[in-house]
């Protein structure tokens, strides 16, 4: 029995009921229905055979009938307005609260529905059964049924509202973080990286070494660990957008274009949260091409909020727990710590203020290109269940305990550098060792392999990159040891 096989055993065996047979050729018909990985494994798992395949024919038939597209849409509208009748389908959707009437509105982001807040209507025994679901910070997926109601809010005739009568939450699984974390232990370091990158839908046999792995998996870093801020610039073709907008549906990914304070961090007009108190990450892809409509605002917001996790729009404070990662593309010739990559950065961020609150630097040049044999194939964990563990793990709060215990840090050591130290080598630890309870139970000479000269090695990058921007900035970060 060859590695590869012993893991898919090992994973069947210690991970029975999480687990989905991977093939490219499977996900890439679901790609072509635009369903996502963690909907898509799900999907796979009912309709799956004892080896792990599915019928397209029987699944694709399946998408049509519950998951409907914007072209669905319109047909299920005239269904309830014209016929009468209820309908029944699985949809992301977002519900919030009218201050002023106390009604719960709900949109479809999917369907592009409602272009009037007013016309998605949740009743009322709906919104107090399940208001924990539904009034959760980001979106969630769920099976909701609609009727259609032609006197709406009002009572009157020709004020019609749909109205969401009945919901089910889209959660598959029970997560308990003790038994991801005891299963942990049947696995070497090795088994367990590669079962992590199979997990992500990416195939371990395709990295050439493990700093390959531990670079693509530092980008996981924000899933698991709150306010953890990055950069990464790599090459086209890395799979920067996919692990970032497919993998969970905790994050949100802001590819090009315009975005506001308003819609960043509060929108006055709307009295509406913005998207670093509703997700666990932002990250804006394609960074270069992203503009501000006033970067001195937007700026001034973001050094707040990436300092303490606050911020201040009018009278009104927030906080947030989510991490920002900045994604560019690099050229060749820039691919080079010790000269300024960041001028690849928009205007906006070419400030060495706002970048030394930016806690490690990824060089996603060191992660292969996207080819047919980086994709997973084989027995994996499924992408819905390991996304939800990533998020169940941010809250945990043994593991930023265990790192004070094991670090020395030396007095003079700057704050950002520290904090920055901390929090990565926290997210590796939850990612590669989340099975550890106490210092007695880490192993140091994996903890330093894998944790902290990653974690230093990722802040000293930034620091590098500040003092080439800026020479008040040292370009040393402290001598940070284990105890």
């Amino acid at each position: 029995m060859n590695a590869a096989t012993d893991l898919m055993q090992k994973t069947k065996t210690c991970f029975d009921g999480m687990i989905v047979y991977k093939h490219p050729t499977q996900n890439k018909f679901f790609a072509s229905l635009s369903i996502p990985p963690y909907l898509r494994d799900w999907i796979i798992m009912r309709f799956a055979d004892d080896d792990g395949r599915v019928d397209l024919d029987e699944v694709s038939a399946f998408v049509k009938k519950n998951i409907p597209s914007k072209r669905d849409w319109e047909l299920l509208k005239s269904r309830m307005i014209k016929e009468g009748e209820r309908v029944r389908f699985l949809a992301k959707l977002r519900v919030e609260i009218d201050v002023r009437t106390g009604e719960g509105f709900f949109s479809l982001p999917d369907l592009g529905f409602p272009s009037r807040k007013r016309e998605a209507l949740v009743s009322s025994p709906v919104l107090r059964q399940y208001s924990h679901e539904l009034l959760a910070e980001s979106e969630t997926w769920g099976i909701i049924e609609c009727d259609w109601n032609p006197f709406g809010l009002t009572g009157k005739e020709g004020d019609g509202v749909i109205r969401m009568i009945d919901y089910k939450p889209f959660q598959p699984y029970r997560i308990d973080i003790e038994f991801f974390q005891d299963a942990r232990k049947a696995f070497s370091t090795d088994e367990w990286i590669d079962l992590l990158l199979l997990a992500v839908d990416y195939n371990p046999a395709g990295f050439l070494s493990t700093r390959q792995k531990l670079t693509l998996l530092a980008r996981l870093l924000p899933f698991v660990e709150k306010r953890v801020n990055l950069i990464e610039l790599a090459p086209k073709g890395t799979g920067k957008s996919y692990l970032m907008s497919q993998i969970s549906k905790h994050g949100w990914l802001v590819s090009g274009g315009s975005i506001s304070r308003a819609r960043l961090f509060y929108d006055i007009s709307k009295k509406a949260r913005g998207l670093v108190s509703r997700y666990d990450y932002v990250a804006f892809d394609e960074v270069q091409t992203i503009s501000f409509p006033d970067a001195d605002e937007v700026r001034g917001a973001l050094k707040g909020y990436l300092e303490s996790g606050e911020y201040r729009v009018g009278d009104y404070r927030g906080v947030g727990d989510a991490g920002l990662v900045l994604m560019g593309n690099i050229p060749d010739e820039k691919m080079n710590i010790n000269i300024n990559m960041f001028t690849e950065l928009p205007n906006a961020f070419q400030e060495s203020a706002l970048i030394d609150r930016f806690h490690g630097f990824i060089e996603g040049w060191h992660i292969p290109r996207m080819r047919e044999n980086m994709k997973a194939i084989g027995w994996a964990l499924n992408v819905e269940y390991f996304s939800e563990i990533m998020h169940a793990l941010r809250n945990d709060i043994i593991y930023p305990a265990l790192i004070d215990e094991l670090l020395e840090i030396p007095k003079s050591s700057d704050t950002r550098d520290t904090t920055a130290v901390k929090r990565i080598c926290s997210g590796f630890m939850k990612l590669l060792f989340p099975h550890v309870k106490s210092v007695d139970s880490v192993n140091k000479d994996e903890f330093e392999i894998y944790c902290l000269e990653p974690a230093l090695h990722m802040r000293q990058i930034i620091k590098g990159q500040l003092h080439i921007m800026d020479s008040e900035y040292s370009d040393s970060i402290p001598v940070i040891s284990i105890r």
